[in-house]
This record gives structure tokens, C-alpha cells and sequence, in this order.
């Protein structure tokens, strides 16, 4: 079938950076977060609009310019970015909303510059969805980084500052340092680096060239959080509540598994990665990245940590997804990009719910917080369930999917790697539920009648609770589009 060459794709990548300017010049705080809600439901429109066509096996495609032979600037809409398109585009609306909660509610300063860089990043985020080709991608991520720099370092203290810093030497550190030379090497070998459903490096380069390619690449994509190059999340949660929210729990680390994803399946190809076997080194470094982040999220105590050290864990699911290169393992994968978003998104809402109604950032002093609180701890508990990976949630197809493609694959200790990180998940979110509904009344911490965070800041951990829940009896279309993205690498 023909793509359909249209202008729809760069429209929704640009509709928030045409906003920016709006929204950073306009002094009255009702109109500047009226202009990035306009921005926002017109992102999502247009990313809505091209749904049906990719549903029906179509893809838009749209060429910004040509650089070199065979090397252009060029945007593709297909199902696996649609998928994370319309994840992203869908969940900046939400975010948005609680942005205002969050941020009134502490009275932080320079809310326009945080708003401007937020409709930045987003413009970022579906260029990568929509890249089509490695060096369009690469672009966009460059442009997310350096978008969300100011974000990370919002609070401009001490702390602020230094996290910022590594946060950019990771992130940017990596991509120009490893990734670079790597695309090079591809355009080298290949004259090419447009994504192809089994890749463009078959038959140009040895085993050991193509291991070295792959290793940069898993690695060279540090948004990912792959360990060891997994310090600046943490590190970043210095930032308000909404920035880890959706730039750590969706944006950024999404882009960043995403960007491997998209590397490994339509650079190197499924077929090539299992003739010379090395999906089996992309299992193990994701599995080596799950339990030890699973680990040591067991040991914090300050709750953001302790979602930042899930988040890495979490994150290598997708990562193991495209190593099992089994059709169920690459579903599972991608369906988890929409899963753990909205659960993971949930936690982070509710962390920033408890800070703007209590001042309280550490597990310890949350005793007994289900009484004051019972909206917002249940929904923390519904958002942990999903990142367990329990039903009724979303989470547990995702995991389902990857369990199956672990056996699919034949790849037994995979399937063990699974379910000893689901159960460490829940060693360390359900004791954090327990404490706060069923501690005694000398235990609690907390005293007087209910008081739930300001309305802004409780709905749309809510919404994206009830998203959670919804997405278990109804997975589509995001389970859809993971299905027709697998079939078409060949999985």
C-alpha cells in the first residue's frame, strides 16, 4: 500500500512549537495556560486524525529536506510511532491540567519559561515518534535534551544546577559521543540510514562490526537509563512533580527506549540480530538493568527515588522486548511504552499530590496518609498495581505479552528475570499502600479530618488511574498498533 504523503505528521510536530512564543510572552497565567491547552487538544487531534488511516495499514510519510544521497530529513508515520504518539500527545494534556495544581499550589517561579519548555519538549517527542530515518531521530533528541535542561534544573539551586549538569553530560554526553559515530559508521557501510522493516545493515558489515554498531547504539541512547549510564534520573528528580511526571515517566525515558527500539528493528533488523545471535546480549544487559533497579528502589526512602529506580527497571522491559525478537516479546515491548506510562505517570501525580497537600517526600512520614488522603493513595495503589503488573490494570499485558514472548523464544531465564522483578515491584509499592490504609491509630502520622490536595492536582491522577483499569478490559488501539508494528519487523 502507498503512503500517503502529508502534512499532518510535521503539523503535529510543530503545532507546540508555534505555540511557544504564546505561551512564554503572555503574562496573565489563565491565558498562557489556555494557549498550552490549545496547543496540547490540537496535538492530539492531529495525531488522532491520522489513526484510522495507520489502523488500516497505511503510513504517512513527509520530507523536510534532502541532505545527502540517500540521507534526507523525513518524518513516517506508522503504527509503533503512532503508538507512542498518541501516548505522549494524550498524557500532555493531563499533565497539563496538573501542572497548574502543582505549580500554583507551591507558587514556583518562572511558570512561563516551564510551560514554554514543556510545549518544546512535546514538539521533540513526536519528531522522534515520527522520525523516518536515523538522522531525523537524532535531531529530535538532541532538541528534546537540550528542551528539558531548563526543566530539570527549574528550582536554579545548588542541587538543581548540579543535577542539570549531569543530566546534560549523560544524555547529550552519550548521544554525541557514541551515537554519532555510529550513525556515521551505519551511513558509512550503507549510504543509508532510513528505518526499513528488516533494517539496512544485512550483508554490509561483520558480526563483530555489527555487535560493536548495536552495543553503541543500546548504550549511546542514555535517555533509556540503561545501566550504568542510569544516574541522571535519579538525579533529576530534583525537578517539580509534573517534569518527572511526564518528561521522566513518559517523555524523555520513553524517547530514549524508543529510539533503541526503533534503532535495533529498522537499522539492524530482527532477522540479522537473531542470525548472528545477539539478542541474547540485549536480554541480558536489559535483565541486569531491571533487577538491580529493582533492588535498589527497595532501599529508598524518599518516594520519587524510589519511582526514579522503578522507572530504570521498568524501562528495560521494552528494552528486553526487542532482545527477545519474538512476535509477543516485540508486542510486549511496545504495548509496555502505553502501559507503564499511565501507570507510572499516576505514582508520580500522586507523589506531587502529597507534597502540595503535606510538605512530605519520604515513604516514613506517609504512616496512616490513606485517612487524610484516600483518593489519592487509591489511586497510588490502582498506578502501583499497573506498574506491578497485577490485574486489573493495564500493566499485566504487557508483562503477559513479554512472558510469552520469553517462552516463544525459548528463552526460559527471561521468563524467571520477569517475575522475580514483578515480585520485587511488589516488595516495594504495596508496603507503601499498607502503611498508609492499615497502620493502627497510635502508628499514623497523621490526625483531623480528610484533606485531599487542591482539584487540580487530584484529577488527573484520577483520570489516568481510571486509564490504568480501562486499559485491561480494553487494551486498544494501543495493543492494535503494537500487533501490526511487531508483524511488520517480521516478529
Amino acid at each position: 500500500m502507498e503512503p500517503i504523503y502529508s502534512l499532518k505528521p510535521l503539523m503535529a510536530v510543530l503545532v507546540s512549537l508555534v505555540a511557544a512564543p504564546f505561551i512564554f510572552s503572555t503574562r496573565a497565567p489563565n491565558m498562557r495556560e489556555g494557549w498550552t491547552f490549545l496547543a496540547a487538544l490540537i496535538k492530539f487531534a492531529l495525531v488522532a486524525s491520522m489513526l484510522p488511516a495507520v489502523l488500516a495499514g497505511q503510513e504517512f510519510t513527509y520530507t523536510l529536506a534532502r541532505v545527502l544521497p540517500g540521507l534526507s530529513l523525513s518524518l513516517r508515520v506508522d503504527a509503533f510511532g503512532m503508538l507512542f504518539a498518541l501516548v505522549s500527545s494524550s498524557l500532555w494534556i493531563v499533565t497539563s491540567a496538573y501542572s497548574i495544581g502543582y505549580m500554583r499550589g507551591l507558587d514556583e517561579h518562572a511558570q512561563n519559561r516551564y510551560f514554554t519548555c514543556f510545549a518544546v519538549s512535546l514538539s521533540a517527542t513526536l519528531g522522534v515518534a515520527f522520525a523516518g530515518n536515523l538522522l531525523t531521530l537524532y535531531l529530535f533528541y538532541e532538541m528534546l535534551s537540550l528542551a528539558t535542561y531548563p526543566l530539570v534544573t527549574h528550582h536554579q539551586d545548588r542541587e538543581g544546577r548540579t543535577s542539570g549538569r549531569k543530566y546534560l553530560l549523560y544524555t547529550m554526553g552519550s548521544s554525541i559521543g557514541i551515537v554519532l559515530p555510529a550513525m556515521l559508521m551505519v551511513y558509512h557501510l550503507t549510504g543509508d540510514m532510513a528505518f526499513a522493516s528488516q533494517g539496512v545493515l544485512a550483508g554490509h558489515a561483520t558480526r563483530t562490526t555489527v555487535a560493536v554498531l548495536l552495543f553503541m547504539f543500546v548504550f549511546g541512547f542514555a535517555k533509556a537509563a540503561v545501566m550504568p549510564l542510569h544516574s541522571w534520573l535519579p538525579a533529576a528528580m530534583v525537578a517539580p512533580t509534573p517534569v518527572s511526571a511526564l518528561l521522566h515517566a513518559v517523555a524523555v525515558v520513553k524517547v530514549g527506549v524508543f529510539s533503541i527500539f526503533r534503532t535495533l528493528s529498522g537499522i539492524f533488523g530482527t532477522d540479522l540480530l537473531a542470525a548472528l545471535n545477539l539478542g541474547l546480549w540485549v536480554t541480558a544487559v536489559a535483565s541486569l538493568t531491571i533487577l538491580t533497579g529493582s533492588l535498589i528502589a527497595l532501599s529508598q526512602d524518599n518516594l520519587k527515588r524510589r519511582l526514579a529506580f522503578s522507572t530504570i527497571a521498568q524501562l528495560s522491559y521494552i528494552v528486553l522486548g526487542v532482545g527477545l525478537l519474538s512476535a509477543k516479546g516485540l508486542t510486549g515491548g511496545m504495548i509496555h511504552i502505553a502501559m507503564h506510562a499511565f501507570g507510572k505517570i499516576t505514582l508520580f501525580f500522586c507523589a506531587g499530590a502529597i507534597f502540595v497537600a503535606t510538605g512530605k517526600k519520604n515513604i516514613s512520614e506517609m504512616t496512616g496518609l490513606g485517612r487524610r488522603m484516600p483518593i489519592t493513595m487509591g489511586a497510588f495503589f490502582i498506578g502501583a498495581l499497573s506498574v506491578i503488573g497485577l490485574p486489573p490494570t493495564g500493566g499485566f499485558l504487557s508483562k503477559w505479552y513479554l512472558a510469552l514472548g520469553s517462552l516463544e523464544a525459548n528463552q526460559w531465564p527471561i521468563l524467571v528475570v520477569l517475575l522475580t522483578s514483578s515480585l520485587l515491584n511488589a516488595f516495594y509499592f504495596l508496603p507503601v499502600v499498607y502503611k498508609a490504609f492499615f497502620c493502627t491509630e497510635q502508628e499514623t502520622l497523621f490526625t483531623g479530618p480528610r484533606e485531599e490536595p487542591p482539584r487540580w492536582c487530584l484529577v488527573p491522577p484520577v483520570i489516568t488511574a481510571v486509564c490504568s483499569v480501562a486499559l485491561f478490559f480494553y487494551p486498544q488501539p494501543f495493543l492494535k498498533l503494537a500487533r501490526m508494528a511487531a508483524a511488520a519487523l517480521g516478529g
